[in-house]
């Protein structure tokens, strides 16, 4: 990605790509940054103390394996959700209760590379309840919660080798989506091990549909289908005219299994694939597809109980295109497509061939036609290629180079980022007129209308998300933070207003009203109704256990002490669980917990909550513990102590808060 510029225009150019613009390019660079800016633009992100932002910006963390969240137009940093990494800050993947949620085939998982958003939807609009996120290396997917901004649930995708075109949703939510990035050999051993060179004939891809049900957020695997062996990059739903139908961006069709950078850029055109799901729901219901063999762990959290469990599935449902014949169609796009987005209206698809020089845009109702009227132009591994002037509504010409991904606004206008020229281009889905562009300064991946991929556009910004910034903020080393770029499209002219630096590497993003999001937010747990198997309600409830060699200790927290405070007759080699509840009931008044020497993290307990460390000894003494969330004027004494005894001692286990009278 951070090849020099001049570099990536030869290697394009090589490849087959006109490049037209490099004056154009060269001149849209302002001589200075100061110069980006004009008028009252600090005005118009200014969001004074102690009012909302109006949107919530939620924004993929790459490699850092989280979502975070800004305000919009602030840019304010809100928080950072912890979903596929573990999160020293909170415990999140080191407290006993949220260690399931990494759990996979593989063993415990605590990273991965997080690359893509989507909002669940009503009647194809965001309605505010979940986010979901994708997990690119050991191919996952993950459900946020927006009542309470936490992980509630995730599912590992089987029969799949990178998870990059995912996770996007249909209209109702009835399921999330994920396109194999890589093909690979599937089924047995034998199968599975054969030379890389056989690509061709061995190699295959997957497109997963996922249901999340709708009362508890837990993900299961509805079926999946068979693919040609190639890559798959992004996708969206249809929607009103198009409702049931997906589309996927494709490249690869060379089929190439080494030096993909050239290799697999010589041919003019790839596709987009279009997958009818209803059609394939309807199969699936029916028995026509096959089980076959696919574990995978589906993790769920649950706030009833502060906890999370894994279940492990042996098998999935898998379809055929083979067979069923009017699942999959191709319609060529110009080549290596990145973005693959549907207007509003759901009669435009739009391709993002990130090595041509224009922007195809596909009618659906040509598309439909095309396959009623059979108007094939050939097939590919079996599966029927529509032609490229059947499908097409036209091609907007020139509008700059190394076209990414496009959302839109609710005037009937798209948005589409440029990476070579760095620039978003503003033009009309109707008529392909380009009607305005800006430049961004350095390389832009995806960009986010809020709501710009639904039937209803909020409108108002769009979102540029970098990915090299160079001088643009002061440095750091020799790595510079990650940028983020406001315009206003309320006029006819986009307008710069804000850069904010962001977290990770940002890939896609979604931006909803706050509005559809605030009023729900969980506050604190009801203490009343957990079922944390561990928690105490009250100081009276606190005790210490010994099983064996493990010492279970229920703790509670409140401003500001702990009970119990003194612990002793732990013996070197035992296994201390420290089952830790907040008994606050007032908004925003967590308590941490940390002991010294402790390997794996903190706990960070919201109010009403219960969460579980777990710490073993390795030296004899006596050990401070504390609380690390600031809760009040006497944080600081907010501590206690454990005493560890040698192996096989008769110290007497016992678990107390002393009185000042009983200390004296």
């Amino acid at each position: 990605m951070k090849r020099p510029l001049i570099s990536t225009l030869l290697l394009l150019s090589a490849a087959g790509g006109v490049f037209f613009l490099l004056n154009t390019m060269q001149g849209c660079r302002p001589s200075t940054t100061q110069a980006a800016v004009q008028g009252d633009a600090a005005s118009k992100v200014y969001v004074r103390p102690g009012a909302y932002d109006e949107f919530y910006n939620f924004v993929s963390g790459g490699f850092s394996g989280q979502m975070s969240v800004y305000g919009i137009p602030s840019g304010r940093l809100l928080r950072h959700i912890p979903v596929f990494s573990q999160d020293p800050q909170s415990g999140y993947g080191y407290s006993e209760e949220t260690k399931p949620m990494l759990m996979t085939t593989h063993g415990s998982i605590p990273w991965d590379d997080s690359h893509h958003v989507e909002s669940s939807m009503t009647d194809g609009v965001p309605d505010g309840r979940w986010m979901f996120i994708n997990g690119n290396n050991t191919p996952r997917i993950a459900l946020i919660d927006l009542a309470t901004f936490r992980t509630k649930s995730i599912i590992e995708i089987p029969n799949c080798a990178g998870n990059h075109s995912s996770p996007f949703m249909t209209p109702n939510s009835e399921y999330v989506i994920s396109g194999t990035r890589f093909s690979v050999p599937m089924g047995t051993d034998a199968q599975r091990d054969v030379p890389i060179e056989s690509y061709r004939e061995n190699f295959k891809g997957t497109v997963s549909f996922i249901h999340p049900e709708p009362e508890t957020g837990r993900m299961s695997i509805a079926f999946q289908i068979i693919t040609p062996g190639m890559n798959f990059d992004l996708s969206h739903a249809g929607k009103g005219p198009s409702d049931g139908w997906f589309f996927f961006s494709c490249y690869n069709s060379e089929q190439a299994y080494s030096l993909l950078e050239v290799n697999a850029s010589q041919r003019d055109k790839d596709f987009i694939m279009a997958v009818n799901w209803k059609k394939a729901e309807e199969y699936a219901k029916a028995g026509k597809g096959r089980k076959v063999p696919g574990r995978h762990y589906s993790n769920l959290y649950s706030d009833e109980t502060h906890s999370a469990t894994s279940t492990v599935v042996e098998e999935v449902l898998q379809l055929d295109p083979r067979e069923l014949t009017d699942l999959l169609y191709f319609m060529p796009c110009p080549k290596s497509p990145h973005g693959c987005d549907v207007d509003p209206t759901g009669e435009y698809i739009v391709g993002g061939g990130k090595l041509a020089a224009l922007i195809p845009v596909f009618s659906y109702s040509k598309m439909k036609a095309a396959i009623d009227a059979k108007t094939y132009d050939g097939d590919f591994m079996g599966i029927p290629v529509l032609k490229y002037e059947s499908v097409l509504h036209g091609e907007v010409k020139k509008p700059g180079l190394g076209p990414l991904h496009t959302e839109f606004d609710d005037k009937g206008n798209a948005y589409t980022s440029m990476f070579v020229s760095s620039e978003i281009v503003k033009w009309n889905v109707q008529s392909l007129e380009v009607l305005d562009r800006v430049p961004t300064y350095y390389s832009i991946g995806h960009l986010c209308v809020p709501g710009g991929d639904s039937k209803k556009p909020f409108g108002k910004y769009v979102i540029a998300y970098n990915k090299i910034t160079k001088d643009r903020y002061l440095p750091t080393g020799p790595e510079l933070t990650q940028s983020a770029q406001l315009f206003s499209i309320d006029g006819d002219k986009m307008e710069l207003l804000l850069d904010f630096p962001t977290t990770g590497e940002p890939h896609y993003a979604q931006a909803i009203p706050a509005d559809l999001v605030r009023p729900r937010s969980v506050k604190f747990f009801d203490i009343n109704k957990s079922k944390h198997p561990y928690m105490a309600k009250g100081e009276k409830e606190t005790r210490i256990e010994r099983k064996g060699k493990e010492v279970h200790i229920w703790m509670t927290t409140i401003r500001s002490h702990f009970t119990p405070d003194n612990v002793e007759g732990v013996r070197l080699g035992d296994e201390v669980f420290f089952h830790v509840t907040n008994l606050e009931q007032d908004w925003d008044v967590p308590h941490g917990f940390a002991i010294k020497g402790a390997a794996t993290a903190e706990l960070l307990i919201m109010p009403g909550e219960t969460q579980t460390l777990k710490w073993v000894p390795d030296q004899i003494g006596v050990v401070p513990f504390y609380c690390t969330d600031f809760c009040s004027a006497l944080h600081q004494e907010m501590s206690g102590y454990l005493r560890v005894s040698p192996a096989g001692s008769n110290v007497e286990l016992k678990a107390e808060t002393r009185s000042v009278d009983a200390g004296s």
